[in-house]
């Protein structure tokens, strides 16, 4: 199974370098924070889909998705409300995979991806190719709670974490930007954590 390590910060005085500035390590803790209800989605339904700019939209069942190559990350994740968690495995799919069976189309430049609860973010798609994104059911060696997104989330883990779409149902490929929730919200649309993009304007 191919591995992807985590991208390493650099380095700076008096503190971890794995920290992004203005990020505390959470230790064992692993913070539940959501706006919506944590849904209860059996595997038996679970879909995911991925359309627009792409040649052949496909949707993948539970067990239509395992049956891809698997993919691992190993590395850590950053929360815009300020915790990083360390040293996280990730098991799942990459979203290159996904790309590559429904074929990307020349002017596919963003993606949207989309929640089973109606939840939204958007990337550019730089930030979900290339090694960067996944769709993961596995965390340390176990299947991945409700309450973190489980059965499969999104795993954009270089981004803040609401760009890892919990409950994922989908990725839209699109030729022009469009704000998800929170970026609607006053949410950075970006969100890189190394330069502090927390919110519009940063």
């Amino acid at each position: 199974m191919p591995i992807t390590r985590g991208f390493a910060g650099r380095g700076r005085s008096g503190r971890d370098s794995r920290l992004p500035p203005g990020q505390f390590d959470a230790g064992e803790d692993w913070p539940v924070l959501h706006v919506e209800a944590t849904p209860s989605l059996a595997t038996k339904d679970w879909t995911f889909t991925v359309d627009g700019l792409v040649d052949t939209p496909t949707t993948w069942t539970w067990d239509e998705i395992h049956a891809l190559p698997g993919d691992r990350y190993e590395g850590d994740i950053h929360c815009v409300t300020t915790w990083s968690k360390f040293g996280m495995t990730f098991d799942g799919v990459s979203v290159d995979t996904l790309l590559e069976i429904a074929g990307l189309q020349d002017d596919a430049a963003y993606v949207m991806a989309r929640s089973h609860t109606g939840y939204t973010t958007n990337l550019p798609i730089e930030d979900v190719t290339d090694g960067h994104a996944w769709v993961v059911w596995d965390v340390d060696g176990a299947p991945l709670e409700a309450v973190h997104g489980g059965p499969a989330r999104l795993l954009v883990p270089h981004l803040y974490f609401w760009k890892s779409a919990k409950w994922v149902s989908g990725l839209t490929l699109m030729a022009e930007d469009e704000p998800g929730f929170w970026e609607q919200n006053g949410y950075h649309d970006r969100g890189d954590p190394w330069r502090e993009q927390r919110y519009q304007g940063d």
